[in-house]
């Protein structure tokens, strides 16, 4: 019997993946339904999904439905998206990012005046970077032997000068660039994983090959429909959930757990999964337990400030994805990472799910999800924040589309990082756990099995491999991969 806490997209890949090997899983979740923050609301006619709003590497979902032979198109669907992202900065520059490598590098090229073949190396150095280092990290324990005594790890420690992890994404890229706007256009995948670009090492530059490689999607009625479909997989396959039922404690013996205290009930298990948080389930579910300090005081990622707003007009020149770029790029980190505040001139991004779903809006209008990065929830005064935040988020907004944004919303709904500290346990309100501001970032995150609890697991944002929708669902299959190697089924 394996108990797993939580019903984000993590634990429900890792429910699956065990469901799948025989064991017999249950989940248990705090709220009224799974997904934590893949959730949604709806509000005067608009619908918003209130968390990840990118969606890449669909494989991974489709690996789930796949596992049990049953064909994914008729449970879960997407469109692959020939433009990825629209990009505006407030001296009137546009790009309209073309996801097919070629044209990407003619367009590229053309617009920022880079040399054509410098931005084709660059993709083709990110390319090796994936494929040296996907084995590795995105598919393997970094916590078990194994994992290095293959040719695979042993040829990507041959080139690990290629790698680019011991100086800066920002530095990295100016080996290839020399534009400000081409530097600021692919320093920003530092924030896919909540990072700072001035920080956070140069192998983060291998994400727009991800994009580029593996293309950019919308799921069919919003990134909502993924939590969905999942969710109804894993009852088809027999997966007990019980919701609105939280878990308040751990239970160990001899350091070992032998069950799950909840607020209703105890209930013994042979195996847990933790998909919570990692600081928050040694410090609320393992009270006593010495925890792993080192570990739980590393920097956390960025949080974010996000404005759902109806608009009751729509904009030819926005697509699903659109970033606005700040005129102070350096100090908006500085902001984020040493001030703990929200910066003056904050870059933007602006996602619409009507743009593909018309019925998230009412006719004539779009669901805007308008998101700032900001830091976690130190105690600032948010209230005050918000609402500079609100006023210099109009401005920018109604310079760069030549309109008066404010008289347009029609309903609005704020979430910032106490929300999302409160509502999913993420601690401090980090979107991705541990930040990756180090070269050595990703042998630091926690693991995905407690070295110290026999049958403790851990998947989700906060652990190996990290954040973001690929990597949960892949920390699932790692800590089912871990549970079925020390109790095979």
């Amino acid at each position: 019997m394996i108990g797993i806490i939580g019903s984000g997209i993590a634990g429900l890949s890792a429910a699956l993946r065990l469901r799948n090997l025989g064991y017999d899983v249950t989940i248990f979740e705090a709220h009224q339904c799974p997904g934590g923050k893949l959730d949604q609301i709806s509000q005067e006619g608009y619908r918003f999904d209130l968390g990840p709003s990118l969606f890449t590497m669909p494989q991974y979902i489709d690996e789930l439905f796949e596992i049990f032979e049953e064909n994914p198109r008729a449970h879960f669907n997407y469109l692959k998206k020939d433009s990825l992202c629209n990009y505006f900065w407030s001296d009137g520059t546009r790009f309209q990012t073309p996801a097919e490598k070629e044209k990407f590098i003619e367009s590229f090229s053309k617009t920022f005046k880079e040399n054509p073949k410098k931005v084709k190396q660059f993709l083709e150095d990110n390319e090796l970077k994936y494929q040296l280092t996907a084995p590795i990290f995105l598919r393997s324990s970094l916590h078990r032997l194994k994992t290095y005594l293959n040719w695979m790890t042993v040829k990507a420690i041959m080139k690990v000068y290629r790698l680019d992890l011991f100086k800066p994404l920002y530095r990295t890229l100016k080996h290839y660039f020399k534009n400000p706007k081409s530097l600021q256009f692919f320093s920003r995948h530092a924030t896919y994983n909540g990072s700072s670009p001035y920080q956070t090492p140069g192998i983060m530059s291998l994400i727009p090959h991800l994009e580029m490689h593996f293309g950019t999607y919308y799921p069919e009625g919003g990134m909502r429909s993924i939590i969905e479909s999942l969710y109804q997989l894993a009852m088809r396959q027999g997966v007990q959930f019980h919701f609105n039922e939280k878990v308040t404690s751990i239970d160990l013996k001899n350091d070992k757990v032998i069950s799950l205290t909840t607020s209703k009930s105890t209930y013994p298990f042979d195996i847990v999964v933790s998909n919570m948080d990692v600081v928050p389930t040694y410090r609320k579910l393992l009270k006593g337990f010495n925890a792993p300090e080192k570990t739980l005081a590393q920097e956390r990622s960025s949080s974010a400030l996000i404005f759902y707003w109806g608009i009751k007009k729509t904009f030819k020149e926005l697509d699903l994805h659109n970033i606005f770029f700040s005129n102070q790029y350096e100090e908006e980190f500085k902001c984020i990472f040493e001030k703990k505040t929200l910066s003056e001139d904050p870059t933007i991004y602006v996602n619409i799910s009507s743009k593909h779903t018309p019925t998230d809006a009412p006719e004539g209008g779009e669901n805007w999800f308008v998101m700032i990065n900001a830091p976690g929830n130190y105690g600032q005064d948010w209230e005050q924040l918000i609402d500079l935040s609100r006023e210099r988020i109009l401005h920018k907004l109604g310079e760069l589309l030549g309109e008066n944004i404010k008289e347009l919303i029609e309903t609005e709904f704020v979430w910032d990082p106490r929300g999302i500290e409160a509502k999913t346990d993420s601690f401090l309100g980090a979107l991705y756990g541990a930040a990756s501001n180090n070269r050595m970032a990703a042998f630091l995150r926690h693991p995905n099995k407690s070295p110290q609890i026999s049958n403790l697991y851990f998947c989700g944002g906060s652990v190996h491999p990290g954040g973001g929708i690929p990597l949960c669902v892949q920390s699932g299959k790692i800590a089912s991969e871990l549970i079925n190697e020390d109790f095979p089924k």
